[in-house]
């Protein structure tokens, strides 16, 4: 019995997809609203029947160039010409236009600067002369005045007294005129200075416009023709298969806007040097955060599956060491780059490969939306994962999702992409593993999600995973041949939802010899993970499961798989 598992038709219909912004709200009125509208939602839903399919929006767009729209063609044609002649005439980081508008601005501003102290030193020496003049005037009038003391000095008494007074008068005015030689001196000197400062001025400025060039030629760094992103050659003449992959990936994050997935890729590869992002492989973030985030399995498409897991935050002493300053929470995102860095390295970037990561974010007891530091911390992420790894993540699955997580993706959605956001699946607890199924087989699901796939697991391999469907009011039942005289079986069993009376039985294939109970009957409630048991048989027969959904006004899916060791397979 190797039956696929079968997938029902109809969507479930408790998964959210968030497709569009959220209109800017106070966040009391948002998380009122959207408590209401999802209690509202998860009412109807009561009333429903569910089933899951395979997501038909899941698929990725083709990296084939023959599978591009003609305007796509030429769009990824147009970019791998800019491409080309930015790695070969290395102007890939080059500013030529603004460093040519800098450097002429400076050299403006410059001989403006220049020509606005000339003017200056030319109006002073102008007011120099006028003082000289004044100067020269009081001068000839002082010796006119030692003149006419000479010439009376015979006269009457009365006349010497007058003299005197000139003579007092001819000191002061002597006086007057060294004090009024002394600033004509100090005038030039004070000139003079003022004209060597405008010199070093304009020798200064004239430094500083060079140096401010060779800053800039110095940020014009040559660029290697064999430069890379993610080990892929970026020079499209090169003929890499993978480099259509990667560019298509920046068209597709801006829209098939050249322009713009032109300086997408620059800014990437800016900020990889800038963060030196290189080097994140080698970096040891230590043991703390190992289970918030791990890989674990591939899903339907052979996409590694990345699980981020918020409850390790709730504790206390782990939320201060990696919130509580600002180089741990720089060191928690750096944490995350390598995690990405290494999901890269599981993917084949070529036409047809293995392009994308699928991530599933599990907000099973997340400390709420109190915890800022977190929330931050989570948008950031977020964002950066969004302009630096375009297309790389081709789901974001959140389960487990609380009421408040709406209000939380409302403060989030400004920050992000329509095309980021329409990648987003949101499901409540009680649809887990039913929104999981749509994108991960069962014997990749980790068994605390609801499938089969256990640490260490040496029991299973390959094994194929049957379903059959048991209808309202009716039972059905498993058989898992033991043809073997001597051997041991084993068995996983989900039923999704449970709430089911569940029980295992051996039935001998002799008629004549006692049924054996396994398992004895059991109710099952909703909350209980996958089951696996194994029986030693000492004769041939067949292992029995039955599942009675007699209780129940919905029907359930019942996944299982099998395995059976006989002596000659130890």
């Amino acid at each position: 019995m190797t039956a696929e598992v079968k997938v029902e038709e109809k969507q479930v219909e408790s998964e959210v997809v968030i497709a569009s912004a959220v209109a800017p709200v106070e966040v009391e009125t948002t998380v009122k609203a959207v408590v209401e509208e999802e209690v509202k939602a998860v009412e109807e839903d009561e009333s429903k029947s569910k089933g899951v399919e395979k997501s038909s929006s899941f698929k990725e767009e083709s990296d084939f160039f023959s599978d591009l729209k003609e305007s796509e063609k030429k769009a990824l044609s147009d970019l791998k010409t800019k491409l080309e002649e930015a790695i070969v005439e290395n102007t890939l980081f080059k500013k030529k236009k603004e460093t040519a508008v800098k450097v002429v601005e400076k050299k403006k501003e410059v001989e403006e600067k220049a020509e606005e102290e000339k003017k200056e030193v030319e109006e002073k020496a102008e007011e120099e002369k006028k003082s000289e003049a004044v100067v020269t005037e009081a001068k000839a009038e002082t010796t006119e005045a030692v003149v006419a003391v000479e010439s009376t000095k015979e006269e009457a008494k009365t006349e010497t007294a007058e003299a005197v007074v000139t003579e007092e008068v001819k000191a002061e005015t002597v006086e007057d005129v060294v004090e009024k030689e002394s600033p004509k001196e100090e005038v030039k000197t004070e000139v003079k200075t003022e004209a060597e400062n405008v010199d070093e001025e304009k020798k200064a400025e004239a430094v500083v416009a060079k140096a401010e060039t060779v800053e800039q030629e110095e940020e014009d760094e040559i660029v290697d023709n064999d430069i890379e992103l993610w080990g892929v050659p970026l020079l499209p003449s090169k003929g890499a298969e993978g480099t259509d992959v990667i560019l298509l990936k920046f068209l597709r994050a801006r829209d098939f806007k050249v322009n713009e997935a032109f300086e997408m890729l620059k800014k990437t590869l800016k900020w990889r040097k800038e963060q030196k992002i290189d080097s994140v492989l080698g970096e040891d973030f230590g043991e703390d955060l190992a289970s918030a985030a791990y890989m674990n399995g591939l899903d339907r498409e052979s996409r590694p599956v990345f699980y981020n897991v918020y409850s390790v935050f709730g504790n206390e002493e782990l939320y201060q060491t990696t919130f509580g300053s600002e180089q741990s929470r720089e060191n928690l995102l750096r944490w995350r780059f390598q995690l990405m860095e290494k999901g890269i390295q599981k993917l084949n970037l070529k036409p047809g490969g293995v392009t994308s990561l699928l991530q599933i974010h599990d907000l099973k007891n997340c400390p709420g939306l109190l915890k800022k530091e977190l929330w931050v911390a989570i948008k950031n992420a977020i964002v950066a994962l969004q302009d630096n790894y375009p297309e790389l993540v081709s789901r974001n699955v959140f389960i487990n999702v609380p009421f408040w997580f709406y209000a939380g993706s409302t403060l989030l959605s400004p920050f992000l992409t329509q095309r980021t956001k329409s990648k987003f699946v949101v499901t409540r607890p009680a649809n887990v593993t039913e929104t999981l199924l749509k994108y991960i087989p069962a014997e990749e699901i980790p068994v605390q999600y609801g499938g089969f796939k256990r640490d260490g697991d040496t029991e299973f391999s390959n094994e194929a995973v049957s379903e059959v469907v048991v209808k309202p009011g009716l039972s059905e039942t498993i058989e898992i041949p033991a043809p073997e005289t001597e051997g041991t079986l084993v068995w996983d069993v989900a039923v999704l939802g449970w709430e089911v009376n569940y029980k295992e039985e051996f039935v001998p294939a002799d008629e004549g010899a006692y049924t054996i109970i396994v398992q004895k009957v059991k109710k099952i409630g909703s909350n209980e993970g996958p089951v696996r048991n194994s029986f030693k048989n000492s004769e041939s027969g067949k292992i029995v499961l039955t599942v009675d959904n007699v209780s129940s006004k919905k029907k359930k899916r019942v996944l299982y798989r099998y395995k059976t060791k006989t002596e000659s397979s130890y």
